[in-house]
């Protein structure tokens, strides 16, 4: 076994990269045993390569011990993240500006859509996640849209694992969500009504990339205003016709890889 781990044959930088991860889901400081367990490390070559990391000013060392991520890692990211989200971030202020509405915008990473931009409404609204955070693919409005507008083998392959339930309202059932997809494809939005939070309801369209789905544009509003939500589709199109427009010139696994990168630091 390379370096002692469950998993043989891992090279120096596929271990380094999985003790990056361990940061991705988590924003507070991870002790050493924290970090070994995550990337599936002997303690010595966990202490070794994170003090490595940290001289390099990838990591930071708090003063209790822990370890965050490091300056240079943040800008690093910060540097490959820009061309998403400077390219869009005028357009979903202007959806914010235009509806008054928790306005965002985000991407698929794996099961859970990844969000680039959430701009917060002056109205008192749930609040479920945040700019860098992740929700489900199957209980949120941009999730269900990005969704329906993927290849067949990426519906098939989320439909095959479990979907944990929010609420009592989440879809916890693949067939009920495979029944949704076209219909959502078919009229060009998705929506959800306290499927992710009690109180909330929201509404998406997809944002196309040369024909392909890129990401998927949204709002959140007060569940009492679910009878309505269909007002706001022409509105959230325009907007993602601009950004389409807008990231043309980009190719589409760039500005992907641009977002996640960007918003995991």
């Amino acid at each position: 076994m390379a370096g002692g781990s469950s998993q043989p044959g891992r090279s120096v930088l596929d271990r380094i990269s999985d003790i990056l991860a361990a940061f991705e889901s988590e924003r507070r400081p991870l002790s050493m045993t924290e970090i070994a367990q995550r990337a599936d490390l002997p303690m010595s070559s966990a202490h070794r390569m994170v003090n490595d990391l940290v001289d390099h000013g990838l990591l930071n060392r708090t003063p209790d011990g822990r370890y965050q991520a490091g300056l240079r890692l943040w800008r690093l990211g910060q540097s490959v993240g820009h061309q998403l989200r400077e390219t869009a971030h005028p357009h979903v202020q202007d959806l914010y500006s235009l509806t008054g509405e928790t306005s965002h915008l985000a991407i698929r990473d794996g099961r859970e859509v990844l969000y680039i931009f959430r701009f917060y409404g002056t109205k008192r609204v749930a609040r479920s996640s945040w700019t860098g955070g992740r929700l489900p693919l199957h209980s949120t409005a941009v999730g269900k849209v990005i969704l329906a507008h993927e290849e067949k083998w990426v519906q098939d392959a989320f439909l095959e694992h479990r979907m944990p339930q929010s609420t009592r309202s989440t879809i916890g059932d693949p067939a009920q969500l495979a029944a949704e997809l076209p219909k959502i494809r078919e009229q060009g939005y998705a929506t959800t009504f306290e499927e992710q939070r009690l109180g909330t309801c929201s509404i998406a369209v997809p944002i196309f990339h040369t024909g392909r789905i890129g990401a998927g544009l949204g709002l959140v509003l007060s569940a009492d205003k679910y009878p309505s939500l269909g007002r706001y589709v022409p509105t959230l199109q325009a907007v993602s016709q601009r950004i389409e427009k807008a990231t043309a010139h980009i190719p589409l696994e760039s500005l992907l890889e641009s977002g996640r990168l960007g918003e995991r630091t």
